[in-house]
């Protein structure tokens, strides 16, 4: 069980204390820079819904459920920046392939932060 577990989005906190507390819909994420962890901790421990819930509709897939058989193996976070309901969060996700380096930008609506889009470099 990950529960007690380092959380994967890498603050070195439990994952129930960190983002398992969003996973189950406990809490929100109070920056842009905590939902892109914990949304990199969603595709980790394979949270589809935590995805869908978290991306903004109008540029949702049809279909938000992790890859699995992508084996994520760590975070970077590069760059956090926000300005009113505006963010913007450069990170490297590892996996046993090679890394994802991607500016992610998100909106708060209705006091929530959503995963827009992303442009991968």
């Amino acid at each position: 069980m990950i529960g007690r577990q380092e959380c994967p989005c890498g603050t070195g906190q439990p994952y129930d204390a960190c983002c398992g507390r969003l996973h189950r819909g406990e809490a929100v994420a109070a920056t842009a820079e905590e939902l892109m962890r914990s949304r990199y901790a969603a595709h980790v421990v394979g949270d589809g819904d935590h995805l869908f819930r978290t991306w903004h509709p109008r540029t949702r897939p049809d279909d938000t459920d992790p890859d699995p058989r992508v084996r994520w193996t760590g975070l970077e976070v590069l760059a956090a920046s926000e300005d009113g309901d505006r963010a913007v969060v450069e990170f490297r996700a590892h996996h046993e392939g090679g890394v994802m380096h991607e500016v992610s930008r998100f909106e708060r609506r209705a006091g929530r932060w959503v995963y827009v889009d992303g442009d991968v470099r």
